[in-house]
């Protein structure tokens, strides 16, 4: 009976013990695991908040300088106007006439559609800037629909800049074909103030389309 009651009591103290190990291993994980996974959670938000800010001030910029290279060109080429006389030879017998000849954005309609695309955009610029701003919250559909406007900003841009160049290399270079004679080597000042627009324009339809990569890489990030 005494060596029954011996080994009952061993078996028991070694069941206490072997738990009391379990439980001290299990506390242990849990307190090198626990501050670890949470410290590094916490840096992963940091980093995304950080990332998010990034974008969205990149974001902000591209819009602000689509507003203002949109609206430059659009002030550029309508206020664009030059007058110069040009001789004009009625008769071969008669001497040349000198007449004043006005040179004018609107007297194109390839201006006229550079102007009018422009200001669209400069307006959408300003509009999109607004609702970036009091879109905090990320609501799905407003982001989406501003990724859509933006990208028809870059198609308008582009086509208002490719119809203003090629009027500007033909009144730069002419056409001897059909035998339209340059007119930027008399209207010299009106023809340079044309380009500047252009290139500005160009640039703002650049920060459009800057803007509609940056949402693809934005959309990327979140799928991965």
């Amino acid at each position: 009976s005494n060596s029954l009651s011996l080994s009952l009591s061993l078996g028991l103290h070694q069941y206490i013990f072997w738990g009391i190990l379990q439980k001290m291993e299990t506390e242990n994980k849990t307190y090198s695991t626990g501050p670890t996974e949470g410290i590094m959670n916490g840096r992963g938000k940091e980093v995304i908040k950080v990332g998010n800010s990034r974008r969205r001030c990149c974001d902000l910029v591209l819009r602000l300088l689509g507003l203002v290279l949109t609206l430059v060109a659009a002030i550029l080429l309508g206020v664009d106007k030059q007058t110069k006389v040009v001789p004009m030879q009625l008769a071969p017998n008669l001497p040349p006439i000198n007449v004043p000849v006005i040179a004018k954005w609107h007297h194109m309609s390839a201006f006229v559609y550079f102007v009018v695309a422009n200001a669209i955009a400069c307006s959408y610029a300003a509009l999109s800037l607004l609702l970036t701003l009091a879109n905090r919250g990320g609501k799905k559909g407003l982001a989406l629909m501003i990724i859509i406007l933006d990208l028809v900003m870059v198609a308008l841009l582009f086509s208002g800049n490719g119809a203003a160049t090629a009027v500007g290399v033909l009144g730069h270079q002419g056409n001897s074909h059909v035998r339209w004679n340059k007119v930027c080597n008399v209207f010299g000042k009106f023809c340079d103030q044309v380009a500047a627009a252009i290139i500005l324009s160009l640039l703002g339809s650049l920060a459009f389309l800057w803007l509609v990569a940056l949402a693809a890489f934005n959309l990327h990030k979140k799928h991965e």
